[in-house]
């Protein structure tokens, strides 16, 4: 497996405390800088991809259930249209701000360039705890919610999706919602919904399917067999619990798992199928491995990020792979699920010790693909089975592997440099043939 020296963990730390921790709009544009060295791209295209185009911040009152009024602090960034409307999530948690939803919509912008998807990057969200609201409240909180966003969002403007703290039902409201004041229904608006109201099979899943299937090509490409390949999830969520499961079935050991209640290791491999997901079951994982033979439960949730296997898949939260863990990894690969899990610092130690790192937006690039299959057939009344989804999504995978692939060949480059400058290309071109508005 991956081994680092001391020596260069000693000089990274020195160098890097002074960055960390970072935020999602440093980290991005500090991504975007280093792969633009790597691309003879008009430097006014750069300065101009580090900013949004526009950020909406909202007021968002809502009556509580026992007849107060409480009004809370809504946020929608939209970073770039040049290839089409704003796409990105909506997500209902208490430490969303203007920054954060800033950076988060810039990586939706390079991840739908990345997949050649006809559309820009968006973020937004509400500052509050959903774990504090009843669904009543919830349901009142995304209705008022559309209506403040109302101007701003539209099938061929700007198209929300779920995110953390919000899901299907929660964008079948806000779809209800935009509908009524339209004066029509137009399923169109968001992605993410329930099929009966125009949502797509296969969507919850996607971005789980997604990290599987480039962990596969992964796999082949630096000459691992799938059968047998020992892999690690950190988070054990929609994402990283489908990833495990269709690796499980594909012949991966998946060796260790993770949620917020702690983490299970078993060498053997686990039964993915048999322990239930933070969404089916909260906190699971740790019950699983109290009755489970030949298991045994981490001391530290964190360590399962450096065990000795040949994948490690990060796919819970940001900023989990820092300079402080970094020379710890023991992966040969690390694919990311969850959206800016490895911080720049840390990011360049890992390359330095051979570790390949699959960048999430690539990797967990599934959602906003599946996104696009839902808002196709949302336009033309046409519903697609399972099968034609995952065959689709199967295809787009494949083709932006292949796209990145060719970057790092030719340009012996990381595997991240190598997504955003196909992604940079991309958008830069776009810029080029539409000019700049005098």
């Amino acid at each position: 497996m991956s081994t680092g020296t001391a020596g260069t963990g000693e000089k990274r730390v020195a160098t890097d405390e002074q960055h960390e921790p970072e935020s999602a709009l440093e980290t991005a544009r500090r991504q975007l800088e280093h792969a633009a060295a790597h691309l003879d791209v008009d430097p006014g295209v750069i300065e101009r991809l580090k900013h949004p185009t526009t950020v909406h911040r909202v007021a968002v009152p809502l009556e509580r259930d026992d007849g107060s009024v409480e009004v809370f602090t809504g946020y929608r960034a939209q970073h770039d249209d040049v290839r089409g409307p704003y796409k990105g999530g909506l997500r209902f948690h208490p430490e969303v701000s203007e920054e954060e939803c800033v950076g988060l919509s810039m990586w939706m912008t390079w991840k739908c360039a990345v997949m050649d998807l006809p559309f820009g990057g968006g973020k937004g969200g509400v500052v509050v705890n959903p774990k504090e609201l009843s669904t009543d409240e919830k349901e009142r909180l995304t209705r008022r919610f559309a209506e403040e966003l109302r101007k701003f969002v539209g099938p061929k403007k700007d198209i929300p999706a779920p995110d953390m703290g919000t899901d299907a039902q929660t964008m079948a409201w806000f779809m209800d919602a935009y509908s009524m004041q339209e004066g029509e229904t137009i399923p169109g608006v968001v992605t993410g919904k329930p099929p009966v109201v125009g949502g797509s099979e296969g969507r919850e899943e996607a971005p789980g399917r997604s990290v599987a299937i480039i962990t596969r090509e992964a796999a082949r490409y630096y000459d691992f067999d799938l059968d047998g390949l020992t892999v690690a999830v950190q988070g054990y969520g929609s994402v990283g619990a489908n990833a495990a499961r269709l690796l499980d079935d594909w012949g991966a050991d998946v060796v260790a798992v993770s949620d917020s209640g702690g983490a299970v290791h078993d060498p053997s491999g686990l039964d993915t199928h048999a322990i239930p997901s933070f969404a089916e079951q909260p906190n699971a994982v740790t019950e699983y491995g109290a009755d489970a033979d030949g298991a045994d439960l981490l001391d530290e949730g964190n360590d399962i990020l450096e065990l000795d296997v040949d994948v490690l898949i990060p796919a819970a939260v940001g900023n989990v792979i820092t300079v402080d863990n970094a020379n710890e990894i023991r992966a040969d690969i690390v694919v990311e699920g969850a959206n800016g899990p490895t911080t720049f610092p840390a990011d360049e130690i890992l390359a330095e010790r051979g570790v390949h790192v699959i960048p999430d937006i690539l990797a967990n690039a599934g959602g906003v693909t599946v996104s696009y299959f839902e808002w196709l057939q949302d336009i033309n009344r046409r519903t697609w089975t399972l099968e034609q989804v995952q065959e689709e999504l199967e295809s787009e995978m494949l083709s932006a592997w292949d796209a990145v692939r060719g970057e790092v060949e030719d340009k012996d480059v990381t595997w991240r440099d190598a997504a955003y400058v196909v992604a940079l290309d991309r958008i830069a071109e776009a810029k080029s043939v539409r000019g700049l508005w005098p």
